[in-house]
C-alpha cells in the first residue's frame, strides 16, 4: 500500500528503495516508530522535530537499519547543541550564509547525475578568506542540505560533491586546522542524514594530497571507499559521472556553471515554504540561548563578532570540501 510518506516518488525510485535500503512501506510506519520510542533512552538531547516525515529521511540514510538510525538523529540534534553559535541564524537571509551563497559556496547543479543523485560543485579557489569564514561556508552547504533533503528522491538517491582545488594556494591551504576539518566532517558525514555516493577531488594539488591523509583516520571505512582523488585526469571523473552531467569546467557538455544560480533559488520567493523547519529551529535556539531576546540585537551582535570570526576561520580554505566527505 502506498502512504502520504511515498507521495510523489517515481515507480522506480519505489523499487530502488525497497532493493537498495531495505524499505517496505508495509512496516514503514512500524519502523518510524520504534525510532521514535528510543528518544526517551536519551534525555539529554532536545529532539526538535520528530514527525514521520523527519524520522523516514534518517532511516533512508542508514538503510532502514534502526539502531543507526537513531543513533544518527541523536548525532543530528547533538551536533547542533554542542555548535550553537553555527545554527543561532541558520536560514538563509543571515549576512554570512547568504555571502558564502552568493560566491557559490556550495554550487548545486540542476541536472542530476545519471543515477538521480544531485551534484554539489565546489570551486575551492573561489574562497576569500577575507569575506567568507570556514563556518560560514559550512552552514550554507549544511543549510542547502537541509533544503535538498527535503526531497523524499533525494533522501533515497542522495549526492555527489566535486571539489575543484585549480589554483588553489598553499597559503589558503595552509589555513587549514584539524580542528576546523573535524568539524566539518562531524556535521556531514556522522551528524547529516544524507547519502552521499562520492566525493571527487579534481587538480588537487600535492597539499591537498597532504590535508588529506591528515584527516583520513577521521573518516568512517565507506567514506574513505568513497573519495576519488582524479588530479587532473578528467577521464576518470566521466567513467563515473557522464559528462552529459556536468558542466565545461569539468570536462561535460553543460555550459559553465552560473555561481549565482543556487542562491538566487535560495533566496527566491519559495524559500518560506520550504524550510519552514529551519526557520522555528531557529526561533527555538533563539529563545534558548537569549532568554526570548531581540531577534535583531542578535543579528547586530553577530555582525560585531564577525571580524574577529574571520580571523580565527582564516583557518578554512580547503575545508568546505572535505567537509563533505
Amino acid at each position: 500500500m502506498m502512504t502520504h510518506l511515498h507521495a510523489g516518488l517515481s515507480p522506480e525510485t519505489t523499487e530502488k528503495a525497497r532493493l537498495e535500503l531495505n524499505e517496505n512501506p508495509d512496516t514503514l510506519h512500524q519502523d518510524i516508530q520504534q525510532v521514535r520510542d528510543m528518544i526517551v533512552t536519551r534525555p539529554d538531547i532536545g529532539f526538535l522535530r520528530t514527525d514521520d516525515d523527519f524520522i523516514l529521511r534518517f532511516l533512508r540514510a542508514r538503510k532502514f537499519d534502526q539502531v543507526e538510525t537513531f543513533r544518527l538523529l541523536a548525532q543530528y540534534f547533538q551536533f547542533r547543541q554542542q555548535n550553537l553559535d553555527m545554527f543561532q541564524s541558520f536560514k538563509v537571509d543571515d549576512p554570512g550564509i547568504k555571502r558564502a551563497l552568493m560566491d557559490g559556496f556550495p554550487g548545486v547543479l540542476e541536472t542530476p547525475d545519471q543515477h538521480g543523485r544531485k551534484i554539489l560543485i565546489l570551486f575551492a579557489s573561489n574562497w576569500d578568506q577575507s569575506r567568507n569564514s570556514f563556518t560560514d561556508i559550512l552552514r550554507a552547504i549544511l543549510l542547502s542540505l537541509e533544503v535538498l533533503i527535503e526531497n523524499p528522491e533525494l533522501q533515497i538517491n542522495g549526492f555527489i560533491l566535486i571539489i575543484d582545488w585549480s589554483n588553489f594556494s598553499f597559503k589558503q591551504a595552509s589555513k587549514l586546522t584539524p580542528n576546523i576539518l573535524k568539524l566539518a566532517i562531524e556535521g556531514l558525514q556522522d551528524s547529516f542524514p544524507a547519502r552521499f555516493g562520492g566525493i571527487h577531488f579534481v587538480n588537487q594539488p600535492w597539499y591537498i594530497h597532504a590535508m588529506y591523509t591528515i584527516i583520513k583516520p577521521f573518516l568512517k571505512d565507506k567514506t574513505r571507499k568513497r573519495i576519488f582523488l582524479h588530479g587532473n585526469n578528467l577521464n576518470s571523473l566521466h567513467q563515473l559521472i557522464q559528462p552529459e552531467c556536468l558542466p565545461s569546467e569539468f570536462g561535460g557538455t553543460l555550459p559553465p556553471y552560473d555561481m549565482g544560480i543556487w542562491a538566487r533559488t535560495l533566496l527566491g520567493p519559495d524559500y518560506n515554504d520550504e524550510t519552514e523547519y529551519t526557520l522555528t529551529y531557529d526561533a527555538m535556539h533563539v529563545r534558548e540561548n537569549c532568554g526570548g531576546g531581540d531577534k535583531d540585537m542578535m543579528k547586530r551582535s553577530q555582525s560585531v563578532v564577525e571580524p574577529g570570526t574571520l580571523r580565527q576561520t582564516d583557518r578554512e580554505t580547503s575545508t568546505p570540501l572535505l567537509a563533505l566527505d
